[in-house]
């Protein structure tokens, strides 16, 4: 058996366990359905006709190659898909296009740039405090070339 046979076998074996799933979902709904009040049913009744509507035309419209959902046209491409045109912006307004995907990139590195900054700031802060106490404490001289002396400076501030 060839890839594209195994692909094609797989694609309908896919598409078998989908649907009956479907009809397990849609009997246990139905089971279910007959507790609700009349005016919920009938929401649901025509919610349903809408969908399937909705479903047949989408069905009619697929071609092998192509598929449109909403305004953006999804092209299979080998074993990718790709998405062509953007909802209501059209071919002409791609600008807005690459801006509102570069949009999330530029709002991370200026998240991360941010968090940096923030440590950097504090990290001068402890020195500062570190500074601040050495300079305002009665120390002997000595004390400055213990080894011990950065120990006694953070249990101090605890």
């Amino acid at each position: 058996m060839n890839k594209q046979q195994q692909t094609t076998h797989s694609t309908q074996e896919l598409d078998t366990r989908m649907t009956r799933f479907g009809l397990r979902i849609a009997a246990s709904l139905t089971e279910q359905g007959d507790a609700l009040p009349h005016d919920v049913s009938e929401r649901l009744r025509f919610a349903r006709e809408q969908a399937l509507m909705k479903a047949q035309t989408a069905r009619k419209a697929r071609a092998p190659q192509t598929a449109v959902a909403q305004g953006t046209q999804v092209v299979r491409s080998g074993s990718a898909l790709a998405l062509r045109g953007f909802g209501g912006l059209g071919g002409g307004n791609s600008r807005w296009f690459k801006l509102a995907s570069i949009l999330p990139l530029l709002l991370l590195v200026g998240g991360l740039l941010t968090i940096q900054h923030g440590q950097w700031y504090q990290q001068v802060l402890a020195a500062a405090e570190i500074d601040t106490a050495l300079l305002s404490d009665n120390l002997p001289p000595a004390a400055y070339s213990d080894p011990g002396f950065s120990e006694y400076l953070s249990d101090e501030q605890e």
